[in-house]
């Protein structure tokens, strides 16, 4: 049998980001990359390669304990050379109670891993991304992938192989669920982001932010303060280091000073624009362009503009 290299998130679509750094990691060593599902295929997860379903756990929801000793199981008979998680915070769980069941190394939130069919290697920045670090970790290995770094995987999959795991009976139980408030946004799919900060005098001034947005087909996103402080919007709109990583097309910084955590999350961004009161403002150190000026009288003008243009 070739060597593997598994991708697992409970989350379908960072397991379509996974599956790509698995090809990646897969493609140093001559191997298989292969994505797993646990307990029943989904449709929206895609696959370079074969798919391995996991029967066994009965419960719709894998919780992270769960997901852990079913892929313990199936590693310890199929051997692969890596397991790859997506860094959600179910992910970065299961990965280290795996990791602790098979007795091997886990690389945290990488990026850019890859192989030389004896070490897995990944980078992950830290104090706030002005440091990259370089991490190894001898195989066989588990890490997780940081969300947002790759692209997600769109081809088909080709064959679903399948492995029963036999019962899992959980120690921790569920008692009940609420449903979060989420706001109707997905950050890490936009290729255009406006993103609000607190030179955005008041909440009822958001809407003009999020008008622009929809002039140019985008998405409304925002930095810590207006989501975490505030509680202007939800926190899936928050962007930074300790909020979405993304990597638009155009990046469009308004009212934000550019703090080192939040230009962490937007570094992978193709074009960085930024409108700022503030000639010294950090924002603009990070951005391809930028506009001193008021966002009261740049916002109203930009969409004059764009409404010319169509």
């Amino acid at each position: 049998m070739s060597p593997a290299v598994w991708a697992y998130s409970e989350n379908e679509g960072v397991s379509n980001e996974v599956a790509s750094a698995a090809v990646e990691v897969a493609e140093g060593a001559s191997a298989e990359a292969v994505v797993v599902e646990i307990g029943a295929l989904r449709e929206g997860a895609r696959s370079p390669g074969a798919k391995l379903l996991l029967k066994g756990p009965a419960s719709p929801q894998v919780s992270p304990e769960v997901a852990a000793e079913a892929l313990a199981r199936a590693a310890k008979q199929a051997a692969p050379m890596a397991i790859l998680i997506g860094a959600t915070r179910n992910g970065r769980e299961a990965a280290s109670r795996l990791a602790a069941k098979l007795s091997v190394g886990c690389l945290s939130d990488g990026s850019k891993l890859g192989t030389d069919g004896s070490t897995l290697t990944a980078e992950r920045n830290v104090f706030a991304g002005k440091v990259v670090a370089k991490l190894s970790c001898p195989l066989p290995a588990v890490a997780t992938v940081k969300v947002g770094h790759y692209a997600r995987a769109d081809a088909a999959p080709g064959e679903t192989r399948e492995v029963d795991v036999g019962p899992i009976q959980p120690l921790v139980r569920v008692v009940g669920r609420e449903k979060k408030a989420a706001g109707a946004v997905d950050l890490r799919s936009a290729k255009v982001i406006v993103s609000a900060g607190r030179g955005v005098k008041k909440k009822e001034d958001l809407p003009l932010l999020e008008e622009l947005a929809k002039d140019m087909h985008g998405a409304l996103g925002c930095s810590r303060p207006l989501s975490s402080d505030l509680g202007w919007l939800p926190e899936e709109y928050h962007i930074g280091l300790t909020g979405v990583t993304v990597r638009p097309d155009l990046y469009l910084a308004v009212g934000i000073s550019g703090q080192l955590q939040h230009i962490a999350g937007i570094k992978d961004s193709k074009i960085v624009a930024a409108i700022n009161t503030d000639k010294d403002a950090p924002i603009f150190q990070a951005s391809d362009y930028g506009v001193v000026g008021d966002l009261y009288q740049l916002v109203p003008a930009l969409r004059k503009a764009l409404a010319a243009r169509r």
